[in-house]
């Protein structure tokens, strides 16, 4: 009976952790799907409360009673030409009529929604209408029906109505021979919506296929994929319910283009622990017969470079909290979820999948079942050490490495810095809201013909809320400012328009707020420039005016991103070093690990600035683009290193470092490559969603994580470490310890 104690409590466990995970998984999967619905893709909603655009924001509250959110419908007749008077009343019967349309799902009309009736007004020039619907901001990002907000359900339906009843789209004209299309604000938040509404779909699907293929081609098993597959959906469901919950409870805000990297990157840790534990497991079932033994030894030597990569990864992505932008804040905590998940479904989940058949276990292996070997030595510090094949694709290039280590430190030192020269020439200063798609969408084909007709700075004005005193002041130097088409003061009409100088200005508590219409529309980089000459300008004259509006919001954006850039990376050096000396116990090779992968990440970006700018010609970037590829290159890159340098300690302490690094470099070789094209390959599915933002996310972290895998983990460390020798490991006793060089 006690001989059969062991075996029935690993049943128990293996029993409990299955249920725990298949409970998990049904709960989960539903969390998962609902993601969506907890979203906020409201750029105001992220900036800082100190921004002046948030605080002109809460000034200018005072002259309305309820903020709006414009959708804006722009019509042109198919031809060209005049608008005609029968156009006219067929329009503005539809318009009049939609508020008084039912909203899906519920017992509303969308008149509940709008804080003030449609407004149709035609060109100067005659050849287009407008028509302006404000919705209520506040009430912009609730569900109706369960299922949309308010904004991607109202334009959804608009565009719909504008199809059925005036036959008007961008592409048809119908029966009343116009063309329409559904922008501004509101309508760009629908887009998104509808771009964002691929993470859980094809990004998925994209992602989860890409890896079963490199998985089928690592393991040559038809079975040994699917489990690591599972294992990364499991891990993807716990994720996506605590993310669920927290964002549900209003805990944590998140948006599309987090959600999509934690899909992403759940995936992508998930299949790099898992195979760096069957990469062990594989090796230990020759030195142990029953399956359990086995696992439990490749348990015990996965444990801390997995818990020291998944720790480096999560305190990386926490450094986010330090962020001003609320975007970038919640990214952090719900990244370091996303790790936590794969850590806990790669030494829970995938240990007790693997463990099913008992004795039998090894049949997942199939057809390459790893045989029990009884003369195999196991691999403990201070015994004799496994024979290490040197003879294959890996042993011989360690052998070379080990040859030639200074030469080939040198040269691969000396090409990453040759790219990273072209650092300097990578634009991150913001880009305007109708580069942010790459494929044509309705908002901004809508946002270019409305340029053409009407004043585009008008609908979205910059706001200026100064003193009753100072107005007259502050409005003389808007005007002066290149770029802006008129300056009046708000009267409090329905519409919010301006009504011309003779109308007396609404007056708040001594302050006037001042509508700046520019030339460029609200969303461009000219519109941005332009808030900053105004804000230069005003506050010459009025220091105490805060000077906000759509426009204002984007550069309070970028501004808050650049100072997030220049205070979250040296955070995130310092935090990585600490973990790697704590694991290492060596300050050197915590120094060296992190100055390659910086070195890495700079070249990344200096590659990515001559092909974004060159190849893609991509519009420029967000300044949060090279922020998260910093963090999560440096985070993931170090990973890697991780996993190569518990090994090569492991093997110097038997026969010292160079001897170390040479079978370090060829027992890790094959698995830690697979775990680099593996994550590669999963972020480079963020393609498959149309945003520029994702795009190059995709390829800074893809294109960075293969050069972390085949350059900087598998030459530059290598032969760094290799050359430094036992003084890597300085000041620990192993830094003391000289050993003859294994290949020589």
């Amino acid at each position: 009976m006690p001989s059969r104690r062991p075996a029935l409590v690993r049943a128990v466990l293996v029993a409990v952790a299955l249920v725990a995970w298949m409970a998990v998984g049904a709960f989960g999967g539903q969390a998962q799907g609902k993601l969506s619905q907890v979203q906020t893709n409201d750029t105001a909603a992220f900036l800082p409360s100190s921004a002046e655009s948030t605080l002109a924001a809460e000034a200018g509250r005072a002259f309305v009673q309820s903020p709006a959110l414009p959708a804006l419908v722009v019509l042109t007749p198919a031809g060209g030409g005049q608008v005609t008077d029968e156009q006219v009343e067929q329009v503005t019967a539809v318009a009049q009529g939609f508020p008084e349309r039912p909203v899906p799902g519920t017992d509303d009309v969308w008149a509940d929604y709008l804080t003030a009736d449609p407004v149709v007004t035609p060109s100067q020039d005659g050849e287009a209408l407008l028509v302006v619907y404000s919705l209520d901001a506040e009430s912009a990002e609730q569900l109706v029906g369960d299922e949309d907000s308010v904004t991607d359900a109202f334009v959804t339906d608009l565009r719909a109505t504008l199809d059925d009843e005036l036959g008007a789209t961008a592409s048809s004209a119908g029966d009343t021979g116009l063309h329409a299309w559904v922008t501004g604000p509101a309508g760009f938040v629908a887009d998104l919506v509808t771009a964002f509404g691929g993470v859980d779909g094809i990004l998925l699907v994209v992602a989860l296929v890409a890896v079963l293929l490199i998985l089928v081609v690592v393991y040559r098993s038809p079975l040994l994929p699917f489990v690591v597959i599972l294992t990364a959906v499991f891990a993807l469901s716990l994720a996506g319910l605590v993310v669920y919950l927290l964002a549900d409870a209003g805990t944590l805000v998140l948006n599309g283009q987090a959600q999509g990297i934690l899909s992403i990157l759940v995936v992508g840790a998930s299949v790099d622990y898992a195979l760096l534990l069957v990469a062990r497991y594989r090796e230990e079932l020759r030195h142990h017969e029953h399956p359990a033994a086995a696992m439990r030894r490749a348990l015990r030597a996965c444990l801390e470079p997995i818990a020291a990569s998944a720790g480096t990864v999560i305190a990386g992505v926490l450094c986010l909290l330090l962020s001003d932008l609320g975007s970038n804040r919640n990214l952090g905590p719900v990244a370091a979820i996303g790790i936590a998940s794969a850590f806990l479904a790669a030494l829970t989940l995938l240990p007790a999948i693997l463990l099913l058949g008992g004795r039998r276990s090894r049949f997942f292996f199939w057809p390459r079942t790893p045989r029990f070997v009884e003369d195999a030595v196991p691999t403990t510090p201070g015994r004799p050490a496994d024979p290490v094949d040197l003879t294959g694709l890996w042993g011989r290039l360690a052998r070379w490495v080990g040859r030639h280590a200074r030469p080939v430190w040198l040269t691969t030192a000396a090409v990453l810095v040759a790219f990273a020269a072209f650092l300097p020439t990578f634009s991150a200063s913001g880009t305007s809201e109708t580069d942010v798609f790459r494929t044509e969408v309705d908002s901004v084909a809508g946002e270019e013909v409305l340029a053409e007709h009407f004043p585009a700075g008008a609908v979205e004005p910059i706001t200026v809320v100064v003193a009753q005193d100072d107005a007259d002041a502050a409005a003389q130097a808007a005007e002066g400012v290149e770029g802006v088409a008129s300056v009046a003061a708000f009267t409090g009409t329905p519409s919010g328009a301006p009504t011309g100088d003779d109308a007396e200005p609404l007056v708040v508590d001594g302050l006037v707020r001042l509508d700046v219409a520019t030339t460029a529309p609200s969303d461009s980089r000219d519109a941005q420039d332009a808030v900053r000459d105004v804000r230069t300008a005003v506050h010459a004259v009025a220091p105490d005016a805060l000077v906000g509006g759509a426009a204002a919001e984007q550069v309070d954006s970028v501004d808050a991103a650049q100072r997030d850039l220049r205070v979250i990376v040296p955070v995130v050096l310092v935090v990585i070093v600490v973990i790697l000396t704590l694991l290492l116990r060596a300050v050197t090779a915590a120094l060296v690990l992190l100055l390659a992968n910086v070195l890495s990440f700079a070249a990344t970006l200096g590659v990515a600035a001559i092909l974004f700018e060159h190849v893609f010609d991509y519009p420029g970037a967000d300044p949060t683009v090279p922020l998260f590829a910093f963090v999560f290159l440096v985070a993931l890159g170090v990973d890697y290193s991780i996993f190569l340098m518990t090994r090569v300690r492991e093997e110097s302490l038997r026969d010292g470092t160079r001897a170390g690094v040479v079978r370090g470099l060829a027992v890790t070789g094959g698995v830690i490559t697979s775990a680099g094209v593996v994550l590669a390959t999963t972020f480079a599915a963020l393609v498959v969603i149309p945003l520029l933002f994702l795009a190059q996310i995709a390829f800074l972290v893809a294109f960075g994580v293969l050069l972390d895998t085949f350059v900087v983990r598998t030459l530059l460390v290598p032969a760094l470490v290799h050359d430094l020798d036992h003084r890597t490991w300085w000041p620990s006793r192993l830094s003391r310890r000289r050993a003859p060089s294994a290949e020589r």
